[in-house]
């Protein structure tokens, strides 16, 4: 998982999503591997959400697989700062400031 690791920064995730270009693009669905990735998310909603029915899982799939940030940034939570994001590749790279 992704998160902001300038220094001195104690709230660097989730990190918020500034979107220019969203792309879909159709992923299998594996209820198993969406299972075992909720410990990592930490959003107790997901977890219960996750125990309720297949439905669920399915938009989860959706929104974790399908559903493809092609240009934009990730914004810390903290600070502000935006790491871009060009053709799905965010540059986490920190300027020697920051470091």
């Amino acid at each position: 998982m992704l998160a902001c690791t300038i220094k001195g920064v104690q709230n660097g995730f989730p990190l918020k999503i500034q979107a220019e270009e969203v792309v879909e693009r159709e992923a299998d669905f594996d209820p198993d591997f969406l299972r075992h990735i909720f410990p990592k998310l930490e959003w107790a909603a997901f977890l219960e959400g996750a125990r309720a029915d297949e439905s669920f899982l399915k938009a989860f799939h959706h929104a974790l697989l399908e559903v493809h940030l092609e240009e934009g940034a990730l914004l810390c939570p903290e600070t502000g700062r935006a790491f871009k994001v060009s053709k799905g590749i965010p540059n986490m790279l920190l300027n020697e400031d920051e470091v």
